[in-house]
């Protein structure tokens, strides 16, 4: 059986799930985070199984069948490694942030610097237009663009626009990244 036909289950811990799927690592942490369970990183994860830590959380068996079907409908999304893209969600937030700012079809600066305790942090802003050493992607109407010297680490990444109780923000899932810190601002290749 193939990683793409492997299935997330109740039985497997959190660090199970991470090692198995590690292009999807991003999203199933989110996932995760969004179902409540905020022990993502802690050291719960390396032992105790996803029905576990979700019955000690108090959740129902209907919530830990919901949190599986989820993560494995994660797994099943197609995702194009050779672009850079944004969700119908995060380009339309785009596009309204645009306005807002009185920059209707401007494109995303999308980069990365090196910074924060993982090594380097995401940098996204306003691009009126690309510069000569870019690559350009479109996704959803957005233009996207890159710098070259930075593409062979954010390629196949996919912009998201998340809001919850905590914050609201742009959120990058980035198949390249192989760790990142506690506090998600920064991510090491």
């Amino acid at each position: 059986m193939t990683k793409q036909e492997e299935k997330i289950t109740r039985e497997m811990t959190i660090e199970d799930i991470f090692s198995k799927f590690p292009q999807k690592a991003q999203k199933l942490a989110q996932e995760i985070t969004n179902a409540g369970l905020h022990c993502v990183g802690c050291q719960a994860a390396t032992w105790e199984t996803l029905e576990a830590g979700m019955l000690g959380h108090g959740y129902a068996e209907d919530e830990i069948d919901g949190l599986v079907a989820s993560l494995n409908a994660i797994l099943q999304e197609k995702q194009d490694l050779q672009a850079i893209n944004l969700t119908k969600r995060a380009a339309e937030k785009f596009k309204e942030i645009l306005a807002e700012e009185d920059k209707s079809g401007w494109g995303l600066r999308f980069g990365d610097k090196a910074a924060g305790c993982s090594g380097f942090e995401y940098v996204l802003d306003f691009s009126k237009q690309p510069k000569n050493d870019d690559a350009v992607f479109n996704s959803h109407g957005v233009d996207i663009h890159v710098n070259q010297g930075a593409l062979s680490r954010l390629i196949g990444s996919e912009i998201d626009y998340v809001e919850g109780l905590n914050h609201a923000g742009f959120k990058i899932s980035n198949p390249n990244a192989k760790s990142s810190c506690g506090c998600g601002k920064s991510q090491s290749y």
